[in-house]
C-alpha cells in the first residue's frame, strides 16, 4: 500500500523560508510525477508545483521565483523549498504522486495523496 509522509510545515514570519518534504513508500513501480498542492480555508485545492520523473517542473504563477520543487528518486522523496513567504501562502500543503499500476507502458496510473501539513505565514 502506497503511503506518503509529509514533514516540514509550521509557522513562519512573512519573508521567511520553509522547506517541506514528502517521502513515499509501498510503491511497486517508479513514480511518475510528484507534486505539491495547497488548500487555504474556504478555497479549493490548487496546484503549487509539479515535477516529472525526468526533472521537468511547473509552478503556479503565484509561487514562481519563490518556491522550488525537487525530488530524490532513490529516496522516493519530493521537496518544496519556499522562500519569501507571504501571508497568502498560508494553507494546508499536500503532496501527491502519480504511480503506474503495472509494469507496462499501457498500465494505468493512480494518484496518491499525503495527509497534509499546515504552513502558516504570520507576523
Amino acid at each position: 500500500q502506497v503511503q506518503l509522509v509529509e514533514s516540514g510545515g509550521g509557522l513562519v514570519q512573512p519573508g521567511g523560508s520553509l522547506s517541506l518534504s514528502c517521502a513515499a513508500s509501498g510503491n511497486s513501480f517508479s513514480i511518475n510525477a510528484m507534486g505539491w498542492y495547497r488548500q487555504a480555508p474556504g478555497k479549493e485545492r490548487e496546484l503549487v508545483a509539479v515535477i516529472t520523473s525526468g526533472g521537468s517542473s511547473i509552478y503556479a504563477d503565484s509561487v514562481k521565483g519563490r518556491f522550488s520543487i525537487s525530488r530524490d528518486n532513490a529516496k522516493n522523496t519530493v521537496y518544496l523549498q519556499m522562500k519569501s513567504l507571504k501571508v497568502e501562502d498560508t494553507a494546508v500543503y499536500y503532496c501527491s504522486i502519480n504511480v503506474p499500476t503495472g509494469p507496462y507502458t499501457w498500465s494505468s496510473n493512480q494518484d496518491y495523496w499525503g495527509q497534509g501539513t499546515q504552513v502558516t505565514v504570520s507576523s
